[in-house]
């Protein structure tokens, strides 16, 4: 498709060509509601260019539940590999068929009277009575100030750069956080063999398998899935939360930091500075790991009462004990001593929707929602972490957010339509 000079006109504009954006044309093509996804790159981006090559799913695939694309291979308990999800994705985008504009920026978006939007992108201008933006909410790759001071001899990528050990020069790799991309990262490292320091955060952990289940698989039974956001004990505030570090790899196991020390990993805490060629850390490293192990037993625990109270046929649990402790706290480390000769940052995104002019944002740049819908009458957010559910970021719940918004669209494109009905019989009746 393209846009002409002329802009055109659409009931929705969808902003954000991957799965969220995609889930929604599903719903509305159902509804036979008019309506555009425009993307920036191609369908599915992210997915093709932001993961590293032993990358595979965290959750189960029995959870890849987009809407008229459920999983249909042979492992439903098991992890689909980079390349199996992308097929996946692939299937996906050819079973919903959405008009879309690919190779588009969208630049701008401002109100358009009293009604409406004006959609300004590279390609054109269109315009729009809604709109929804599904763009997700990891735009900015987060590198600290201090990366500009490294030695200009020291590799430095985010984690979206990294590929594979083999495309790392020779030396010590130094991983910035341990949340789900620096635990994993920093684990693939190891286990080709490279010499790995870790900077750890205070990212929480679960187990993989616990009492006989995959512990999504329990968490799933007992409805924690289904929790929405305004029912959660920290309410909007686990939005900020970091993601618990586990892995599918080689069919799913747990991630323990304290097993990689053991083998050879060196752990620091937190890191805050560059003094010249030395990095300074937090004396926090026992900290981090004893947080991440008490969130990995409460959730052990939780999953207890759950048996004990329906009564479940389960094998007994257990809790986990260190098998590793750290011998004091180091505070420092010289760059060159310790042969580092490259730094993955994984510290995270920040979002960016500069492009929105329109007042839904609070004072950090996130946008002000219930379960999507704005203030801002028409405009509405998608594919959020937390949006509504855990799910809401993830293959398992944004069908559910999307059929939700697909039904608030419908309603107001039933209440438009109706008042400029009313309006056209006034005018023929004066």
């Amino acid at each position: 498709m393209s846009v002409h000079a002329q802009p055109t006109h659409h009931s929705v504009v969808i902003v954000g060509g991957g799965q969220a954006g995609l889930s929604l044309s599903y719903y509305l093509q159902q509804r036979s509601i008019d309506h555009l996804v425009i993307e920036k790159h191609s369908p599915m981006h992210a997915w093709r260019s932001q993961r590293w090559d032993a990358f595979s799913l965290v959750t189960p695939n029995w959870q890849c539940a987009l809407p008229g694309w459920p999983y249909a291979g042979s492992d439903p308990h098991g992890f689909m590999k980079k390349s199996e999800i992308i097929d996946y994705l692939d299937g996906f985008r050819q079973h919903v068929n959405a008009p879309l504009l690919q190779g588009a920026a969208v630049q701008r978006v401002t109100p358009r009277g009293s009604n409406g939007f004006n959609v300004i992108t590279s390609a054109g201008e269109v315009t729009a009575d809604q709109v929804v933006v599904a763009s997700g909410g990891y735009h900015q790759p987060i590198i600290p100030r201090m990366a500009e001071r490294l030695s200009k001899d020291i590799l430095q990528l985010h984690s979206e750069q990294y590929r594979s050990p083999a495309a790392m020069p020779e030396g010590t790799v130094l991983v910035v956080g341990c949340g789900q991309s620096g635990a994993q990262i920093a684990e693939d490292l190891h286990l080709a063999g490279r010499k790995v320091v870790l900077a750890t955060g205070n990212a929480p952990r679960c187990a993989r398998f616990y009492r006989g289940k995959d512990v999504v698989d329990w968490l799933a039974d007992m409805g924690y899935y289904d929790m929405p956001v305004h029912e959660h004990p920290l309410r909007e505030g686990v939005r900020d939360n970091t993601n618990h570090y586990v892995t599918g790899r080689d069919g799913g196991r747990d991630i323990d930091l304290r097993k990689f020390a053991a083998e050879g990993m060196a752990l620091y805490g937190l890191l805050t500075g560059l003094e010249g060629e030395t990095l300074q850390f937090d004396a926090n490293l026992q900290e981090n790991l004893d947080h991440a192990d008490g969130v990995y037993n409460r959730i052990n625990e939780s999953i207890d009462k759950y048996i004990a109270k329906a009564g479940i046929d389960a094998p007994p649990g257990e809790r986990y004990e260190p098998v590793w402790q750290p011998q004091g706290e180091r505070r420092t480390l010289n760059l060159r001593e310790a042969g580092i000769t490259s730094v993955i940052w994984c510290i995270g995104f920040q979002p960016d929707f500069g492009w929105l002019d329109l007042p839904v944002f609070n004072g950090r740049g996130q946008p002000g929602h219930v379960r999507g819908v704005t203030a801002q009458a028409g405009l509405y957010f998608l594919g959020l972490p937390w949006l509504h559910t855990w799910g809401s970021g993830r293959f398992s719940g944004i069908a559910r957010d999307a059929l939700y918004l697909a039904e608030q669209i419908e309603a107001r494109t039933g209440a438009s339509e109706a008042t400029a009905d009313m309006e056209q019989a006034e005018v023929l009746l004066s």
